[in-house]
């Protein structure tokens, strides 16, 4: 079964520019990928697979040398992405993507070759990057996506495989009504108490955060907290 973990990055000054190099990368190339489709598109009707513009990266290094600075794999997966991208639009599933901003939350994903240990991440050319792993990471690694919200907090998203089989729906047991208070975080009915542990108590700071991105939003907007551009 597939099991995602979301850890907090903290990466240290080095670490902090070389993913910011990356991201920027990522972000040119997905740009780069998207223009070249729209105009092939216009041009002769048809469009380009993630696998043939994936064939352009080794060409583009040699016009564009930062790109080498960036994983190969990562720059791959861009590619891939987009490819998956135009075949959801063409079936209806997604709306048209568009042009990513250097304003706007950054990623990248690793397909591969990322290594978890207790206290950090290790990530291609970029090395050991410390994290708050808060959870066991069970079984295989799948992929880990790296991104960076409006607040320039990183965070790293692993999938995993624990080979375990997703467990089945059942209709078994009885139901159990559930009241959310303020001094109990929820009683049931079957009189069991659950303690309020006051979180947003423990995080004044990340919550005047979230509070001064609520008052910015405009009306009726549909971007979550913390995305900008």
């Amino acid at each position: 079964m597939l099991r995602v973990v979301k850890v907090r990055l903290q990466p240290n000054s080095q670490q902090q520019q070389s993913l910011a190099q990356a991201f920027g990368s990522c972000r040119w190339l997905w740009n780069y990928c998207l223009n070249l489709m729209n105009q092939t598109y216009k041009e002769t009707g048809k469009g380009l697979s993630g696998y043939e513009v994936k064939k352009l990266i080794p060409q583009l290094k040699k016009e564009h040398e930062w790109l080498t600075l960036t994983y190969s794999q990562c720059l791959q997966q861009v590619c891939l992405n987009m490819g998956v991208a135009f075949d959801n639009f063409f079936e209806k599933q997604a709306k048209y993507h568009r042009f990513k901003s250097k304003h706007g939350k950054q990623s990248r994903q690793y397909p591969q070759n990322v290594k978890v240990a207790d206290k950090y991440l290790t990530l291609p050319k970029i090395g050991n990057v410390s994290a708050i792993i808060h959870r066991p990471i069970e079984g295989k690694i799948k992929t880990v996506s790296i991104s960076k919200n409006c607040s320039n907090q990183l965070f790293a998203a692993i999938l995993s495989d624990d080979e375990k089989d997703k467990p089945s729906a059942s209709a078994e047991g009885k139901a159990v009504g559930i009241d959310l208070g303020l001094t109990d975080f929820a009683v049931t009915s079957d009189g069991s108490k659950f303690e309020n542990h006051k979180i947003l108590n423990k995080h004044p700071k990340n919550f005047r955060i979230k509070q001064q991105q609520l008052s910015r939003k405009l009306k009726s907007s549909n971007k979550p907290l913390g995305q900008c551009g």
